[in-house]
């Protein structure tokens, strides 16, 4: 993998950092967010300007580049792949690992006093903004707004803004009408004393009209905005995309909405903090959203705080919670069959990670109301596993062989649901000490998805559970343990998370809501393992009642099964091979009658084998 040679875009850049005409006064660095005017972690091609300034693909990282110095900062699961990817132009810093400057250290002890560093105001979050320039204050730095972003003045060839089409969701997919949902949002904004909410996330505007769309790969969203008020729905899109069909879908939605150009949203919203609305209260602005909208309102008038929608879409009701564990048992159906054909093909000795990956896929596309991938599936062999958000290529790809292990993280979009699911497996025979760190990995697997805990405990508190038996011998994973998961939406769904880094908007676990369990621990340069399963919040029933205390665990929708000749049995404890035992029969139980009636024999011979009982 040969890193992108930057010395030329980085000249062109540092050029416009002291021209007056695109910036009011010169600049001695310059931030690139990975970021959308969305706050988007998966972006269009068009919005990858942290990737073209880099050459970094990941989907988490900043790069800061002054006068001479590059750098660029992400987080454990990109460590290896960035190390690949970035040229000598740039240094790498390794966020969570002790003696790292954070961005703020970095830019205090290389800039002078009083300088003056550049960001894009619609992608740096309001949140974003104040932590950074709060650390900035102690060495006498300052943010400084740049309305033209820098790096699209010199991306020759950018691609150009999407224009993919919406898509109705009908309410046997949703649950809900578009009309009850804006309801419950105004209940919540008359609680907080606000006149006016400004909805910038896609997939809340999505699930809050009903719609999806298709301007982010694997994202069923759409590029817009929306504000409420007490009496009026705004939506500002593309008008391409409000063809007659979706006219009508507002109308049988009774969903009375005025429509606006999309490029209109600043200084429709830059007019109402004079308008007669915001007399009646504030104006509700996310502070994940863009800075440039906090900054238009005033102080007095904002309410900053986390979106009502988040939480919202997090728990799921009753038909969405029912058309998740559908798609999971249909992908589990998949997911089987693909095993079992990877199994017997890897014996012939020409089995890829990239052609396994489109073979997984085939698999995917015969289930009932599979519309696409939910992301680019990790197809990782041996070394390549060990780099966590591996994505196969051309160039990377190797070998699916017998003699290591197999790490496969994929997942897909289904009308009545999202799924993600990684297992990892060896098709050989697994040496001690690679069944040894899997046996730990399933372990805290376990631990966690047993737990019993308090409603509304927030996920941060519960992420040492998957790491203790890797902790015990002096192992660790440098990921989260766990994110929310969305409805036919984003894999990744805020605003519940399990990691040891805090989720800032994290309401608590609630019945209803959807995480992934993933622990993992990987080696470089010689292998990686993650199980991962979706898990679903529901009411615990523990051997005491606490008063006015409610418990809640964790119910796997995931189901497919754990490979068993990779566990260590002397490790695990007898609740751990019961808990084994349990699932693999509901795996059976679920998913065996689906492959029979598809007439699935290779993939329901493969799902018999691999849930044989565990003594």
């Amino acid at each position: 993998m040969k890193a992108k040679n930057t010395t030329d875009i980085l000249k062109k850049l540092r050029s416009l950092l002291k021209n007056t005409q695109y910036v009011a006064e010169p600049l001695q660095a310059y931030i690139v967010l990975s970021e959308d005017a969305h706050q988007n972690e998966y972006l269009n091609a068009r919005d990858a300007r942290r990737e073209f300034i880099t050459g970094f693909k990941g989907s988490a990282g900043t790069a800061i580049i002054s006068e001479k110095h590059a750098c660029l900062w992400t987080d454990g699961r990109y460590f290896l792949q960035a190390a690949k990817e970035i040229d000598e132009n740039w240094t790498l810093m390794k966020e969570g690992i002790v003696g790292t400057l954070t961005k703020g250290e970095w830019l205090g002890k290389n800039l002078p006093l009083g300088a003056k560093i550049g960001f894009d105001p619609m992608i740096m979050s309001f949140n974003q903004w104040k932590s950074l320039q709060h650390e900035l204050d102690k060495y006498g730095l300052a943010l400084l707004p740049v309305s033209i972003n820098l790096v699209d003045i010199i991306w020759d060839n950018q691609p150009p803004p999407p224009s993919g089409l919406l898509i109705p969701l009908e309410i046997s997919y949703t649950g809900a009408t578009s009309s009850s949902k804006v309801e419950e949002v105004r209940k919540k904004m008359e609680d907080k004393g606000t006149s006016v909410l400004l909805v910038t996330a896609l997939d809340e505007i999505a699930w809050l009209l009903n719609l999806r769309g298709s301007d982010i790969s694997y994202n069923p969203v759409f590029f817009s905005y929306v504000i409420i008020t007490l009496k009026e729905i705004h939506l500002f899109i593309g008008d391409a995309k409000v063809t007659p069909v979706i006219q009508k879908h507002f109308e049988s939605e009774n969903l009375n909405v005025t429509i606006h150009p999309y490029e209109k949203i600043q200084s429709y919203f830059g007019s109402l903090p004079k308008s007669e609305i915001v007399q009646e209260g504030k104006i509700w602005v996310n502070y994940d959203s863009s800075y440039a909208f906090a900054n238009l309102v005033p102080e007095n008038q904002l309410l900053s705080d986390a979106s009502p929608l988040a939480a919202m879409k997090a728990i799921k009701n009753e038909v969405e919670i029912q058309g998740l564990i559908n798609a999971h048992i249909r992908d589990a159906a998949a997911v089987c069959c693909y095993f079992a054909w990877l199994e017997k093909e890897i014996i012939k000795g020409n089995t890829t990670e990239v052609n396994a990956a489109s073979k997984l896929e085939k698999y995917r596309m015969k289930q009932k109301d599979f519309v696409g991938l939910s992301f680019e599936t990790i197809s990782a062999s041996g070394s390549n596993a060990a780099i966590i958000h591996y994505k196969p290529s051309l160039e990377s790809d190797r070998l699916i062989s017998r003699d290591e292990m197999y790490l496969c993280d994929s997942g897909g979009q289904y009308k009545d649901g999202t799924t993600d699911v990684t297992r990892t497996l060896h098709f050989g025979t697994p040496s001690q000490y690679e069944r040894e760190c899997f046996t730990r990995v399933f372990k805290g697997q376990v631990s966690l998805g047993t737990a019993l805990f308090p409603e509304k405990v927030k996920g941060n508190v519960l992420d040492t559970l998957a790491r203790r038996y890797l902790w015990d011998v002096g192992l660790n994973y440098f990921h989260g343990t766990g994110h929310g998961i969305g409805a036919y939406l984003n894999v990744h769904e805020g605003p519940t998370g399990i990691s040891w880094r805090e989720y800032p908007n994290d309401p608590g676990l609630q019945e209803g809501m959807f995480l992934s369990n993933e622990p993992g621990y990987y080696e470089e340069g010689q292998f990686g393992i993650r199980l991962e399963n979706i898990v679903r919040v529901v009411k615990a029933q523990p051997t005491y009642k606490l008063k006015e205390t409610k418990f809640l665990t964790f119910e796997d929708v995931t189901l497919i099964p754990i490979q068993t000749k990779m566990l260590t049995p002397e490790l695990l404890t007898a609740k751990e091979i019961s808990y084994l035992n349990e699932y693999h029969a509901k795996c059976r139980e679920k998913v065996g009658p689906l492959l029979k009636e598809q007439k699935e024999t290779e993939g329901l011979a493969w799902l018999m084998k691999e849930t044989e009982p565990i003594g």
